[in-house]
């Protein structure tokens, strides 16, 4: 049972390296085509990169940038507001926890939110 298991993995293994290897080898066949074209300015293979594929591919790194400086500034954002809240906030917390329980009146209360704030 396990036997079969073993080579039923094994051969799945080997039909994924089969395909991976076939995907990274693919490309490499044209690159080593011989090229059929002349070396002239209008028979370059990329002459469209100047016209609306330049424009289209500037907008695109423009887009990645963005992206990429807008999740900084939200990551830098949410790093700060997980950082401990200032002492005045936990001290007047602290303040209105006694105030509700009953421990000081409504004037010591608000004198002593006076001196925290």
């Amino acid at each position: 049972m396990r036997s079969r298991k073993r080579k039923a993995s094994r051969a799945k293994a080997a039909v994924a390296f089969v395909v991976v290897a076939i995907a990274w080898l693919t490309p490499l066949a044209v690159f080593a085509q011989e090229r059929s074209y002349d070396r002239e300015w209008g028979m370059h293979p990329m002459w469209w990169a100047w016209g609306a594929g330049g424009v289209v591919m500037m907008l695109m790194m423009l887009v990645f940038w963005g992206l990429v400086i807008a999740g900084l500034v939200l990551g830098i954002r949410w790093l700060i507001h997980l950082g401990p809240r200032s002492p005045s906030d936990s001290a007047l917390e602290i303040l209105r926890q006694r105030y509700a329980r009953g421990e000081i009146n409504r004037e010591e209360f608000e004198a002593k939110k006076r001196d925290l704030t």
